[in-house]
């Protein structure tokens, strides 16, 4: 967790509320999509995150197609997904980590295709929100697939 500003000796930084981070596994099945879009909606604004209603949207539709990809091409190698939720001060970062050891990129657009820009879609939801997304390698030679986003000050 980053401080920003100067703590007086001797005094922690009392978090806000809604900061923390949260981590569970499910299922590399289809059906783990939904429930984790539900669970992690329902986390975001039982916390209180200051995050605007487009945001949240954004934020659900990266976390399905995270999911997803993971379901899709790792299940294999991964039976099981760990997905993460994080929130700092000032942004939140959902990620989903999995054992498959390929390290997927964003395809170009190409019209004539009905799937395989996911993350694409990820990669501009993420830009026009100011944030940041990547793939990092485990230890253990899988992969986390992560994006970071503002957060809304005031909600």
């Amino acid at each position: 967790m980053e401080v920003r500003g100067d703590v007086p000796l001797g005094q922690t930084p009392v978090p806000r509320t809604y900061e923390g981070a949260w981590r569970f596994t499910v299922p590399a099945v289809d059906a783990s999509v939904p429930q984790v879009r539900r669970a992690v909606r329902s986390l975001v604004l039982e916390q209180g995150v200051p995050l605007g209603e487009d945001a949240l949207y954004g934020l659900m539709l990266i976390l399905s197609e995270l999911l997803t990809n993971a379901v899709r091409h790792a299940a294999v190698l991964s039976p099981e997904v760990a997905v993460e939720l994080a929130v700092g001060p000032e942004w939140i970062r959902v990620a989903v980590e999995d054992n498959h050891p390929y390290r997927p990129k964003a395809l170009e657009t190409d019209h004539g295709r009905t799937g395989g820009r996911g993350l694409l879609l990820v990669k501009t939801i993420t830009d026009e929100a100011g944030g940041t997304c990547d793939v990092t390698q485990t230890p253990q030679g899988g992969k986390v697939i992560w994006a970071a986003l503002p957060l809304t000050p005031g909600g």
